[in-house]
């Protein structure tokens, strides 16, 4: 078996430790840069520590002076909480824009052996939609800071590649769950909150719709394109669970035993608040990936283990 040599940026964030774990778990060699910022799970990086072929460096991407030589960078580091860009944009521009901008040229700078790089990007760049579905192709029209600055960090691979000749895939990701999720996401802190008899907070009136993936089908695509995927290309990663955010309160309500009178508080709607995500993923399908995690069952199982003070 050929072991991978990878760089991964923002490895202690929600989707990235689950990767890394994955990574790890499959033999390959993982170097993991991470600013340890708020969101980090510092648990799991004592884990990863326990295995010879992780090495950990505790740095901002935007300031990072040197990357290891490696066959792939993959980019998850990223500052990704909507309400969090609307209240202070700036770091969002800062980490999101100007961090790939930096890892971009790290990757030039090894042009005799340039790591290949892929790009974690989200369904939110293309904006909302009432009906239908964005394909790869459709433009892009974010709808708030979170997802503007990771569609201008999206154009800036466009242009390093096409102007330097560095080969990427883009990888749009739609909304993720699974177990050790940071709290201020909706469904950890719905089950964190219900857990102890408090209402989960709702914002408006629950009908914008999401469409949800489980983590661990959104490692096993990301996984799929670094062994099948055509270079510079993107990839839309969806899934087959499209709910309104009540919906999604309701089912945890029923896991929580709370009347759903009790369970739901609403309040003022979020400023540009996106209708309705969904994307076609029939690109990435043909390489043989879909995904296999049932919401409720997995919903449960999250349920069983929530413990966000992991995070304090």
């Amino acid at each position: 078996m050929i072991r991978r040599v990878l760089i991964v940026t923002g490895g202690l964030g929600f989707i990235g430790k689950h990767f890394v774990r994955r990574c790890l778990e499959l033999g390959n060699y993982v170097t993991n840069i991470d600013n340890m910022n708020y969101a980090a799970d510092l648990v799991v990086n004592e884990e990863f520590m326990q295995h010879d072929n992780y090495r950990f460096v505790q740095e901002d991407i935007t300031e990072l002076k040197h990357i290891i030589e490696a066959e792939y960078i993959v980019n998850f580091a990223a500052e990704s909480h909507v309400d969090n860009s609307i209240v202070d944009n700036q770091k969002f521009c800062r980490t999101n824009i100007l961090g790939t901008q930096r890892l971009l040229e790290l990757t030039r700078s090894r042009m005799s052996a340039a790591p290949y790089f892929v790009q974690i990007s989200t369904d939110e760049v293309y904006g909302d939609t009432v009906e239908g579905i964005h394909t790869e192709n459709h433009p892009l029209r974010p709808s708030n800071p979170y997802s503007s600055t990771k569609a201008a960090a999206d154009m800036l691979l466009h242009g390093w590649s096409r102007t330097y000749d560095l080969d990427y895939n883009i990888l749009r990701i739609s909304n993720n769950y699974g177990p050790h999720q940071y709290p201020e996401k909706l469904i950890p802190r719905s089950l964190w909150r219900m857990s102890r008899g408090l209402p989960a907070i709702m914002h408006g009136d629950g009908t914008y719709c999401r469409v949800w993936l489980h983590v661990e089908d959104t490692v096993n695509a990301i996984l799929t394109v670094l062994d099948n995927g055509e270079k510079n290309t993107i990839y839309n990663i969806s899934g087959d669970t499209e709910l309104e955010n009540f919906e999604v309160l309701r089912r945890i309500a029923k896991i929580a035993n709370m009347p759903e009178s009790d369970a739901i508080q609403t309040v003022k709607n979020r400023v540009g608040q996106d209708l309705r995500y969904n994307m076609d993923d029939s690109r990435i399908r043909a390489l043989g990936w879909k995904p296999t995690r049932d919401f409720d069952t997995s919903l449960r199982e999250i349920a069983e283990t929530i413990n966000t003070e992991r995070f304090l």
